[in-house]
């Protein structure tokens, strides 16, 4: 029963998620036979003004700080 947690910076589309959700299933599928109905997917979407790396967050880094 496969439980894939993943943090994103915001600003993806709705579309792009839903791929994304949809290749982890796939790639949890193909790497450890894991069924789809026992599959969660969980995505956090993470402020771009609280993600940092290096003392620097991305808002920062992309000058909209």
């Amino acid at each position: 029963m496969p439980l894939i947690d993943v943090s994103i910076a915001q600003g993806r589309t709705p579309e792009q998620l839903r791929s994304l959700i949809s290749a982890l299933h796939r790639a949890a599928e193909e790497s450890v036979g894991a069924l789809p109905e026992n599959t969660t997917v969980i995505i956090r979407e993470v402020s771009t003004e609280l993600w940092s790396k290096a003392d620097q967050t991305i808002a920062e880094r992309n000058g909209s700080r």
